[in-house]
Order: structure tokens, then C-alpha cells, then sequence
């Protein structure tokens, strides 16, 4: 399996790429190859492919790990790009209307309707269940919460606000033969609990857990909970980790644990 990230916070080291806000990476295996997630801004995610030789007709699928705009905000011009049909494997929770109300009041859901995207060509898979959509690619389905989470925001139902679990945050689970890779968006379902998951659908330990983990403004217990119960032998961590976060993981955990940028690439 081969990952190269697309779009991150951090730029990288290589000229012409850019850093901002938002996840995605390509993941390729098996002669497939599949976009998580596409970042906030389509035109920064296609410059970045651009810079890397990543040629958005030649991608397979897209898995959308969840519904929020820094995951979701590239795929309008994605597609309009891509000018031809994409199968888009998700939850189907993705387009709820999503809520934050610091610093101010926002809309963080998806930026587009579900009719937009498919006008584009976008041909939904929808599914809370596990599911193996290409050889050796599978979505997670939902998550159980066994331990602590990290959702957060609310839902706007009937004009009232309800916290929101964020049910369709979801993982990409790469089956590597005696192991899997995980690829988390933001990792609202808890580290731990998405790992253990993982390990759950496919019956085989976590390689490498790769991606946001949610981690911003975490308390000393609850990286130290990270450090002693993580199951995977190592950690990718970027996006929402944060800087904090990471330096302390990265003391405790070593060489088990690296940081993610822009034009990174992981081989496992």
C-alpha cells in the first residue's frame, strides 16, 4: 500500500505544494486507488495534485470519512474536473445540517447538496454497515464508542440544536494481507475505539493508523490513555492533532509516532 497526502495543515518541504486547513490523501493498493476525502478548498487540492502527477481521472473511488467541510469542501471541483463518473462510498449522515457555534455561529457541513454533487457526477454509496467496496478497501461502517470520543459541534433539526455524535464518522480500513492500515479523517470516534474497530471488521491487528486524531486541546489523561492502549504499532497524525498534542505523544511514543504534510507518502 502506497499513501500520499494531498492536502494537510503543513505544506511539506517540496516547492509549489500548499498547506491550509483540511484532510485528504490518495491511497493506492491492489492497482487501485482512492481519495479520502478531498480537504476545504478544490482549487488548493488540485493544485497539490497537480504537483504531485496525481490525475483525477485516473482515481477509482472516493470514501468520505465524514461530513464536515474541511473533509468534504474540494469535491465540487473535484468533480467538475474529473468531468466523468465516481462511485463515492460514505455514511449516509454525511449531508445533515452541522452547526459550530465558536467562535461564532457557522455552518461545518458539507457546502453542497446532494443533487449538486451527483449533477457532477457523483454516484453515492451509502452505507452504516461495513463494506468492502474494491479489493482490500473497506469502509468501517459506524463506530462504537467503547471508550472516550471526540465529537463535536450540534445538529440543526426543526429549528432546534441537538449535540452532534457525528454517527458518520467514518474510517477506511486497508486489508495488507497479515495486518491493516487505518486512514481516520479526524478520528471524531475516538482513536482508541476506531483501532479497536478496525481490528473488530477485519480480524487482523492495526499496522499503521494514519490521519486526524482529534487530539486539539486534549488533557494529559487522555493522551496518556492514547499512548499506553494504542493497538497500532504506528501512528500517522495530522490535521486536527495538533501541535501539543503531538510533541507530547511524540516524546512518549518515539519513532512509533510521525507527523503528516503535504506531499508525505507512507509505504506499508
Amino acid at each position: 500500500m502506497k499513501l500520499t497526502v494531498l492536502y494537510e495543515n503543513n505544506s511539506g518541504f517540496k516547492k509549489g505544494l500548499l498547506g491550509a486547513h483540511g484532510f485528504s490523501v490518495l491511497v493506492e493498493h491492489r492497482e487501485v486507488r482512492v481519495l479520502v476525502d478531498t480537504g476545504t478548498d478544490g482549487r488548493i487540492l488540485l493544485n497539490n495534485m497537480e504537483e504531485l502527477g496525481v490525475k483525477p481521472r485516473e482515481i477509482d473511488y472516493i470514501f468520505i470519512t465524514h461530513g464536515h467541510y474541511d473533509h468534504t469542501g474540494g469535491l465540487k471541483v473535484f468533480l467538475e474536473t474529473r468531468g466523468k463518473p465516481i462511485k463515492v462510498i460514505a455514511h449516509p449522515e454525511i449531508f445533515r445540517r452541522r452547526i459550530a457555534l465558536k467562535p461564532h455561529r457557522r455552518d461545518i457541513g458539507i457546502p453542497f447538496t446532494r443533487g449538486e454533487l451527483e449533477a457532477l457526477g457523483a454516484e453515492f454509496i451509502l452505507s452504516e454497515k461495513p463494506l468492502e467496496f474494491a479489493p482490500g478497501f473497506i469502509s468501517s461502517g459506524e463506530i462504537e464508542r467503547r471508550t472516550w470520543d471526540r465529537a463535536v459541534g450540534y445538529l440543526e433539526e426543526k429549528g432546534e440544536l441537538i449535540k452532534d455524535p457525528v454517527r458518520d464518522d467514518m474510517a477506511l480500513i486497508v486489508d495488507l494481507g497479515e495486518s491493516a492500515a487505518v486512514i481516520t479523517g479526524c478520528g471524531h470516534s475516538g482513536v482508541l475505539n476506531i483501532a479497536w474497530h478496525a481490528e473488530d471488521v477485519l480480524g487482523k491487528p492495526v499496522k499503521a493508523l494514519i490521519g486526524g486524531l482529534h487530539l486539539l486541546g486534549a488533557s494529559k489523561e487522555l493522551l496518556d490513555d492514547v499512548v499506553e492502549k494504542i493497538d497500532a504499532e504506528k501512528l500517522y497524525a495530522g490535521h486536527c492533532t495538533d501541535i501539543d498534542s503531538y510533541a507530547y505523544l511524540k516524546a512518549r511514543l518515539g519513532d512509533r509516532i510521525e507527523h503528516l504534510h503535504v506531499g508525505k507518502t507512507v509505504e506499508l
